[in-house]
């Protein structure tokens, strides 16, 4: 016991300061990708050409990155000719609205806080069900690391329940597959009302990598009614937990990002 109490000295806290503090992450983390457009040449379709989910659009319009199907990978960097697209640091990614994530490369309108009266009966204790609807396991595993001690998640009233009826709404992981609809549907059935629906990761929000084939939904919005979609394959446990933060109204910055 002596041995045990010593080493936990020796750790110190290891619980993140965030949201008090900015968050440190290493430099291979890839974040909201940063677009100078105004330079890209006028028939050039690189980018777009190389992108394996058909996320990036280039036409009259401009250029247009759909957030909810980016798999976050350096594809598209590496197919520009002229280095005009890298990621930066941002981990600020959650929106509250699907057509909110088709990004221009220069600002993106992060997740609005539920309204008041929502707030009030979601804000201080939030219980969700996490149902992994096909996944891969990558958005499922870093869900599950908000529960160590590094995030510690459930300092904020947020925390993972075992039972459908025992939660407020439910976190959806994977692409939905045929096999995983019905059971989705009656999770979410199960739920007691008003409730949640929090899509996470790009197969949740568009079928990521697995997009039109046969036998997936290409997410959950077309089955349920979703409240805030977190992108990236997978998104970082500080993404999702941003997300949730700002959806209960708990973060007081600004909701537009650069």
């Amino acid at each position: 016991m002596i041995q045990a109490l010593l080493a936990r000295l020796r750790q110190g806290h290891r619980t993140l300061a965030y949201p008090k503090g900015v968050p440190t992450l290493p430099d291979r983390f890839r974040g909201l990708p940063i677009v100078d457009s105004s330079r890209c040449p006028a028939d050039c379709r690189d980018c777009a050409n190389a992108c394996p989910t058909d996320a990036i659009a280039i036409d009259d319009r401009g250029f247009r990155l759909d957030l909810g199907r980016c798999l976050f990978c350096t594809d598209c960097v590496e197919a520009c000719p002229d280095g005009l697209i890298r990621h930066s640091q941002e981990y600020r990614l959650s929106v509250r609205r699907r057509e909110d994530l088709v990004y221009d490369g220069r600002t993106l309108k992060l997740a609005e806080a539920l309204d008041q009266k929502t707030r009030r009966i979601f804000g201080r204790s939030l219980k969700l069900r996490q149902v992994s609807a096909g996944g891969s396991g990558a958005c499922e595993a870093d869900l599950n690391v908000l529960g160590t001690v590094v995030f510690d998640m459930g300092r904020f009233g947020i925390q993972f329940v075992a039972s459908p009826r025992h939660a407020d709404g439910i976190v959806v992981t994977g692409p939905v597959s045929e096999n995983m609809r019905t059971a989705l549907l009656d999770t979410y059935a199960a739920v007691p009302a008003p409730k949640l629906v929090i899509a996470v990761g790009a197969e949740a929000i568009s079928g990521g990598i697995f997009r039109g084939h046969d036998e997936v939904h290409d997410g959950c919005g077309a089955l349920l009614p979703v409240d805030l979609f977190i992108p990236g394959w997978p998104p970082h446990p500080l993404t999702i937990l941003d997300g949730l933060l700002r959806l209960l109204g708990r973060l007081e910055e600004p909701g537009q990002t650069a």
